[in-house]
């Protein structure tokens, strides 16, 4: 049985797509591709993989395109690959869902460990059991929940997992530098227009109007807060 993480590639040029097998696989990951966007949303529905790797300019059905359609399905966390590498490509293709965004050409180091840090954002389990409450949002640490007056709110994983850190640490502030090492890896510890992408992001499914944003604080300069009450222990 294979233990590797599956990688869903997704190219229209096929020497991109077997440099990418070569790579990847030999950088211990299992990977399937897909030349079409067609093929890519069939895999990843058949296949389940733990990470998708999409080109954003593939003809008839984009990586945009497929990456909308899946979110609508599934959370797998998404690596947009494109030649473009203007900074407001970039911000697009984040506000749009991914979880980050490599430029072509790269090298297959770089892709391996932007992928080991897309996949290793994980909760840390130290603040189970707590309950974070900010108006009439209620973040549950242990059940990875939030909700609005008992509603729901959908969450990707970036998202989560940042809004995680900002919970566990409520009234503190967190520097940019460490919630970008936290969330994203020390490698992104300088790289702020991912972290204004991702508050932004959350600030518009939490608050109640985001440009005036009352939950998550910013702190010019220096990084967020998390305005909440004091945090309360499940079934205390």
């Amino acid at each position: 049985m294979k233990t590797e993480p599956l990688i869903l590639a997704l190219d229209d040029e096929p020497g991109i797509l077997r440099l990418l097998k070569l790579e990847l696989d030999a950088q211990g990951f299992h990977v399937v591709t897909a030349s079409s966007g067609a093929e890519a949303l069939r895999l990843a529905e058949e296949q389940r993989p733990d990470l998708l790797l999409l080109d954003i300019m593939i003809p008839e059905l984009s990586g945009l395109e497929i990456m909308r359609s899946l979110r609508e399905r599934m959370n797998t966390p998404v690596i947009l690959l494109t030649g473009k590498d203007q900074e407001i490509d970039k911000v697009r293709g984040l506000e749009s869902g991914a979880d980050d965004y490599v430029v072509k050409p790269f090298s297959g180091d770089e892709l391996a460990a932007r992928i080991r840090a897309v996949l290793r954002r994980s909760v840390d389990t130290s603040n189970a059991g707590l309950v974070v409450r900010a108006g009439d949002v209620e973040i549950d640490l242990e059940r990875r929940l939030v909700q609005r007056n008992g509603e729901d709110i959908a969450l990707t994983r970036t998202e989560w997992v940042l809004l995680q850190h900002l919970a566990a640490n409520a009234g503190k502030v967190m520097l940019n530098t460490e919630l970008l090492a936290k969330v994203w890896g020390p490698e992104y510890r300088d790289d702020l227009q991912y972290l204004r992408v991702w508050v932004s992001r959350l600030r518009r499914k939490l608050e109640i109007e985001p440009a005036k944003p009352q939950i998550i604080k910013t702190k010019p300069g220096i990084g967020y807060m998390l305005q909440a009450d004091v945090p309360e222990p499940v079934n205390a």
